[in-house]
Formats: C-alpha cells, sequence, structure tokens
C-alpha cells in the first residue's frame, strides 16, 4: 500500500514539473499596441498621431533646374544690373528641396491648424553659404478665421508659379518666398469671403540726393542691384548684383494693412484689393544718425504709399479639361512692390556699346546742400501699375502648356525726376527744390514680357517641363541719347565713352525636373 501511495505522489510530482516546463516555452502574451490609424477628416494623406486626436500629413518635394539668359540668378534676371561682361554667369542652376508637414485637430471653434514648409533652395551659382541653402517660406497657424505667421500675402491673386518657371518679371506673387501676416478672414457662404490683414511692410527704396550735378550723393552706399551711388561723395555705380537694402527706409512702425473682397465659384473666381503702406525716410543727412548730422539735419515727414488691384480666374473647360485663364493688375504710388515684389531692385543691362536703364524707389528727396533742411523737398512718391495674364491649356491628362506675359510701367513727378537727373549730371541747381532736369532726362522707364511654359506630367507627382521668356526694357532716357557718364555706369561694365541709350530685351531659356513625396 505504501509503495502504490508513493507511486501515485511521485507521479503527480512529476507532471507538475512537466506542466511548469511547457508553460515556460509559451509565447508571453503582447502588451496593446496604439497602431498609426488613417485620420479622413482632412482629405488625403492624414493619419492620426498615436495616443492623440491630432491628424498629421507629412509631403514634400525635390526640384532641379538649369536656366540660360539670367545673369547669374534664377531668382533676379536679367535686368538686376547685368553687366555683359566676363564676369556674367550666362548658365544658372539651382537644386531646392522642401519638406512639409500639417497638424490638424478640433477645438470648442472650430479646427486649428499649424503648418510648416523646410528645406533647402540653392541660389544660384555654387556661391552659397549655410544661410543662403536653408530656406523656410512657410510657418503659420490657422484658427476660427485667423492666419498668423509666415503664409501668403492676402493682397494676392495672379500666381506665377502657377504658369510660369521664371518669376523674374513684375507682380505682386509673395507664394514662393511667403509672407508675415495677421489676419482675419470672414466667410459670408456662397464663395463669398473678405479678409483685413497687418502684413509685414514691402519695400523697394527711398532715394535722397544732395549735391551738385554729377557730384551728388543718393544714399546710403549700396541701394540695389545697378545701383545709383555707392558712396555718399564721388559716387561711381557698377551694375553688380548688389541686393537691396531698403534704401534710406526708416525703421518699421507700423505695418502695411491690407483688405480684400473674393468670391469662389465653380466657373473660376475675382477679387479686389487694397494695401496702405507707411512711407517712412530716415534723416536728410544719413551718414550720421546723431551730432551735425542725422537727428540735426531733420526729416522729411511720412507719407502715405497705397496699391489697388483686382484679379480675375475664369476655368475653361468648354476648351479642354482643366483649362484657365488668370489675370491680375496693380496701380501704386509710394508702394511699388506689391507691383515689383521680385525683382525690386533697379533695372539695367548693357548691351555691346549701349545700355539701358530703370530706377525702382517709391519716393525720392532732396536738400539743397549738406543734407539739411535748406532748400530741402519732401518726399515725392513713385507711382506705377501693371498687369499679368496667363492661359493654361491641358493637351492631355500629361501634357499642357501655358502662355503668359505683362506690362509694368514707372513714373516720377517733376520734382523727383529732376532730383534724380542731378545725380545722373543731367541737371541744374544743387539738388532739393533748386534741381532742374536738363530736356531729355525722363527717368519714366517700363518693362515688357511673354514666354510660353510646356509640361510633361510622367506621372501625376513627377513632371519635367521647359519655360522661354522673351523680355524687353523700355530705358529712361538722358539728353543726346547718350549714357550719363556719372553714376549710371562704370568703368568696368561700362559700354565705352559714347555709350548711347537703347531699350534692351533678353531672351531666358528654363529646364526643369520635380518630384512631390506622397502624398
Amino acid at each position: 500500500m505504501k509503495m502504490v501511495k508513493s507511486l501515485l505522489l511521485g507521479s503527480a510530482a512529476g507532471l507538475v514539473a512537466m506542466a511548469g516546463a511547457q508553460a515556460a516555452d509559451l509565447p508571453v502574451k503582447a502588451k496593446p499596441v496604439q497602431y498609426v490609424k488613417i485620420c479622413s477628416l482632412y482629405g488625403v494623406g492624414f493619419y492620426y498621431i498615436p495616443g492623440t486626436d491630432m491628424c498629421l500629413k507629412v509631403g514634400g518635394w525635390v526640384r532641379s533646374e538649369w536656366g540660360e539668359g539670367a545673369n547669374g540668378s534664377l531668382t533676379w534676371g536679367p535686368f538686376a544690373g547685368n553687366g555683359q561682361s566676363r564676369n556674367t554667369n550666362n548658365i544658372d542652376g539651382r537644386a531646392r528641396g522642401y519638406i512639409t508637414a500639417d497638424a490638424r485637430n478640433q477645438t470648442a471653434y472650430g479646427t486649428v491648424r499649424a503648418y510648416i514648409a523646410v528645406g533647402v533652395s540653392e541660389n544660384d551659382v555654387g556661391l552659397n553659404t549655410q544661410a543662403n541653402v536653408f530656406s523656410a517660406n512657410r510657418a503659420f497657424i490657422q484658427w476660427a478665421g485667423f492666419t498668423f505667421g509666415r503664409a501668403q500675402s492676402f493682397y494676392d491673386f495672379y500666381s506665377v508659379p502657377a504658369t510660369s518657371y521664371w518669376g523674374i518679371f513684375p507682380a505682386s506673387d509673395t507664394g514662393d518666398p511667403g509672407w508675415l501676416v495677421a489676419a482675419y478672414t470672414a466667410q459670408f457662404g456662397n464663395g463669398f469671403s473678405a479678409t483685413i490683414a497687418a502684413e509685414q511692410r514691402r519695400v523697394t527704396q527711398i532715394i535722397g540726393v544732395d549735391g551738385a550735378p554729377g557730384t551728388a550723393a543718393i544714399l546710403p552706399s549700396t541701394i540695389a542691384p545697378g545701383n545709383f551711388g555707392s558712396s555718399v561723395a564721388g559716387n561711381s555705380n557698377t551694375f553688380a548684383a548688389v541686393f537691396p537694402t531698403g534704401g534710406l527706409y526708416g525703421g518699421m512702425q507700423v505695418p502695411d494693412f491690407v483688405g480684400n473682397l473674393r468670391l469662389d465659384q465653380a466657373w473660376g473666381s475675382v477679387q479686389v484689393m487694397a494695401a496702405w503702406h507707411d512711407v517712412n525716410s530716415i534723416y536728410y543727412d544719413g551718414s550720421a544718425v546723431n551730432g551735425v548730422g542725422g537727428t540735426a539735419s531733420g526729416n522729411p515727414s511720412d507719407k502715405s504709399g497705397w496699391a489697388i488691384g483686382g484679379g480675375l480666374k475664369l476655368n475653361a473647360d468648354m476648351i479642354a479639361k482643366g483649362d484657365y485663364l488668370q489675370a491680375q493688375v496693380n496701380y501704386a504710388e509710394g508702394a511699388l512692390r506689391y507691383i515689383f515684389m521680385t525683382p525690386d531692385s533697379n533695372w539695367g543691362k548693357v548691351n555691346g556699346n549701349s545700355l539701358g536703364y530703370g530706377v525702382l524707389s517709391d519716393a525720392v528727396f532732396g536738400s539743397a546742400a549738406g543734407f539739411s533742411t535748406l532748400g530741402a523737398t519732401g518726399l515725392d512718391l513713385t507711382t506705377g501699375w501693371n498687369v499679368n495674364a496667363a492661359y493654361e491649356h491641358f493637351w492631355n491628362s500629361q501634357w499642357r502648356t501655358s502662355v503668359y506675359g505683362g506690362y509694368a510701367a514707372v513714373s516720377y513727378n517733376t520734382e523727383a525726376n529732376a532730383n534724380l537727373c542731378i545725380v545722373e549730371n543731367a541737371a541744374t541747381g544743387v539738388g532739393g527744390t533748386t534741381a532742374v532736369a536738363t530736356p531729355g532726362c525722363d527717368n519714366d522707364w517700363s518693362t515688357w514680357w511673354v514666354g510660353s511654359r510646356t509640361q510633361w506630367n510622367v506621372t501625376s507627382d513627377f513632371y519635367m517641363g521647359v519655360d522661354v521668356m522673351y523680355s524687353k526694357l523700355n530705358s529712361a532716357s538722358a539728353p543726346n541719347g547718350l549714357v550719363p557718364t556719372t553714376n549710371i555706369k562704370s568703368a568696368t561694365n561700362s559700354c565705352g565713352p559714347a555709350c548711347t541709350i537703347e531699350d534692351p530685351d533678353n531672351w531666358a531659356f528654363r529646364f526643369r525636373v520635380h518630384k512631390d513625396f506622397y502624398p
């Protein structure tokens, strides 16, 4: 009996040991995992960030392009101080790439959205620093009708990159660089909306003139490409690609105020817009801020610059699916960057033994002597207007061609023209109210352009194309049709002692390859 009991107990112990060993070999049950889920609230490509109610979409694009006839810059173009010397770059390349992130979730007052786009943008001939290559053209928050951050100006309507690879002609579009805004948009239903915005001010330059003809100074030392005046005394201009500094603008005291009314319908869109801009100069003696110069010299009173515009987009599906026409017209006084977003510089191009030029500014002032209030003028505001138009035709789902063109004109009143002529050695007097232009010195100028882009969309997210553009500068003029020897041309990039004024033109070609990330 004892033997049977021992066998039973031993068998039971063995079974328990075997069961324990087998249990140890079984897989451990996994802890719950929060898998990524699709978010369909805001369109294709969004997903929920695990553990939150926030939806995120990550995207981006990469682009490579080459251009010919752009004067060393695919951004600034052929008339930004084009000396046409052995130093001129006639072939330019650029690579760009951006990563985008779009995050959205719901609040008690509607959707709140944060968007950012950061990347690299070479510009343009390999002479790049880290600061030049890094680019961030979007960083904004939208909520309950408000927009805050770097987005796009609410003045804009006509989209330059929608129908052209080139952005080197006058237009108001801030879409590529982005623009600092604080805005509210009210939606009234049926596609009708209104926006009021405070925005980063748009400036070209304010020009100050002082001194005798041919020796007068235009401050500051660096104004813009093809700058007029490279020193306070004894100027010597070169058509160098020196970027704008805002000229004699004072610090920003108030932003630009922008408003628009817009209607979006199945047939297209229409918009009217306006902007107010504070034109505020520094001192008559801009070479110093204290002491004899600077504050003691006084300054011109501020003036109100402004711009108005209207835009139209018409869908033309009756011709071909996707076809459309877009156009915009602008008029500005003292706020010419609402016309010349890029390039916002003086224009000029040497062509053999001739040269064409045009001064771009928001205002001009002058004084009779010593950069003081003696014989000084106020701010004479510059006026300008332009029109842009483009039509895009879809041959089929893969091939499309656009045709675009436009015109822009800049004009100065009699007093402003006379002071510019002082610097050009084509006037009498010593600046300010004493300046009188010599007959034939006329600083009004204009430009026009026409181009066509053809694009092959290999897939929905990969394309390549070619853009060809012809442009012409209708130059300012000087007495006897000869370019003034002072301040307009330099020893290095001049076109000879008897250089004549002409209306130069330019052909530009651009090839692009572009790939979007999914989505």
